[in-house]
């Protein structure tokens, strides 16, 4: 995403100031780094007119830019007749910033520059154990140690966790495939990294990434719904995230549902019934009823389409259907196919007509595994059935970010603080 960053005028500090000598060289060096800061080169002469002072007045605040090591020439442009006009932009190591996403198993890390480049990744097998801090601060080690940077050039961390994050503490709560995620591990890896450390939910980060280059570049009011492991919800309203007032707006899987049974107990990890419904236990139990692989995570049931991962099922059953307007056989796999995919989608419209009901989106983008796996013809059914049961219709679209969205989402909220610390620095 952009940075939201910039000039406050009721900054207190710009009060204090007004019109001092001192104060219009900060803003001005401020506005010339915002616009070069996400890359891009521009001549003296194109500064001076995006940033409306005189080509001397740019001439001086490139010059300290230039002192402090923030900008740098990069080239030049052809000046037509004239001589060519150097070419200015920020200097990529200004500033660096490691995103992560940590889940069962897994421990992902990207490094990248201020200009939201990745410089190095690594990626580390839990197996499911070990102590959390020691885990990030040995994947960040390796990142850094690939990247050629150290971990103290760092400026900003952001982690993609499962679960709810305490708004108070900023801890990951009810984390279920991490039961050592838990209260303390903020303050234990701001220690051990020494520097400020943010961690955020991960289906809020895959929305991030989904509005920034996803298919809901440019909205400013979507939720996304994900469907894999468990079943979750980023909400974008007025261009922010919702996270609620204890940080679980989203956490749709325990939306009591029609035939599910409702679970007493929240610390139940099988989650409630939305999650009973459609989560990826409840995909491989129906597509093994239509012949696509069995019921169990990672089996492979004898003679099935394909083995019992939920992505893998709904993609098998995708793979059989007939051609768009064409009509599957009676007894064939494509006819199972079809039957798997309207069911599916049948048990994922109940959750997202509760939510359009309520929330009127306007646009539903389905995520996860099994949103990414199932495709429009997944959506399509989604948006049709919703059609049927509830008064809002809204646009029903799968992800358009298939790698590493919670990841992508972390970076750019990293590069995004790194940015926004850049830029106060220049302004004193």
């Amino acid at each position: 995403m952009a940075s939201q960053t910039g000039t406050n005028p009721t900054d207190t500090r710009a009060q204090s100031r007004p019109g001092t000598p001192s104060l219009l060289r900060e803003l001005n060096d401020r506005a010339a780094l915002e616009l070069l800061i996400d890359g891009r080169s521009l001549t003296r002469a194109q500064l001076s007119e995006l940033t409306g002072v005189s080509k001397v007045t740019v001439a001086q605040m490139l010059a300290r830019l230039e002192d402090r090591g923030l900008v740098a020439a990069v080239g030049s442009q052809n000046g037509g007749r004239g001589p060519n006009a150097a070419l200015y932009s920020v200097v990529p190591s200004s500033a660096y910033v490691a995103a992560l996403y940590v889940e069962h198993g897994l421990v992902a890390v990207a490094i990248a520059d201020v200009t939201g480049r990745v410089i190095a990744e690594a990626r580390e097998d839990t197996n499911g154990e070990g102590e959390p801090v020691e885990l990030v601060r040995s994947a960040v080690d390796r990142a850094c140690h690939r990247a050629g940077v150290s971990v103290s050039m760092l400026s900003a961390f952001v982690i993609g966790s499962p679960g709810i994050v305490d708004p108070a503490t900023g801890d990951p709560q009810l984390a279920y495939n991490l039961p050592a995620w838990h209260e303390g591990v903020l303050a234990g890896l701001r220690g051990a990294l020494h520097k400020n450390v943010l961690i955020e939910n991960d289906v809020n980060l895959a929305a991030i990434a989904e509005r920034a280059a996803g298919a809901a570049a440019g909205a400013d009011d979507f939720v996304l719904l994900w469907i894999g492991v468990g079943v979750g919800l980023a909400t974008v309203l007025g261009g922010r995230l919702h996270r609620g007032a204890s940080g679980a707006a989203g956490e749709i899987g325990w939306l009591p549902m029609p035939g599910a049974p409702v679970t007493p107990d929240v610390g139940f990890p099988a989650g409630g019934g939305l999650q009973w419904l459609a989560g990826a236990d409840a995909v491989r139990t129906i597509g093994a009823e239509y012949g696509f692989g069995d019921a169990t995570a990672g089996g492979v049931a004898p003679g099935s389409a394909c083995p019992g991962a939920a992505s893998e099922v709904v993609r098998a059953a995708v793979s059989v259907l007939p051609p768009a307007g064409g009509a599957a056989p009676s007894g064939t796999l494509a006819e199972k196919g079809t039957r798997f995919l309207d069911e599916l989608a049948r048990r994922v419209a109940l959750g997202t007509a509760a939510v359009c009901t309520v929330l009127d989106p306007g646009l539903v983008v389905l995520g996860g595994e099994v949103g990414l796996a199932g495709g429009t013809a997944l959506a399509d059914r989604v948006a049709a059935e919703v059609a049927r049961i509830c008064p809002v219709r809204p646009r029903v679209v799968p992800t358009a970010v298939a790698s590493e969205p919670v990841l992508r989402g972390a970076l750019l909220t990293a590069v995004d603080q790194a940015r926004a610390d850049l830029l106060a620095s220049v302004a004193g």
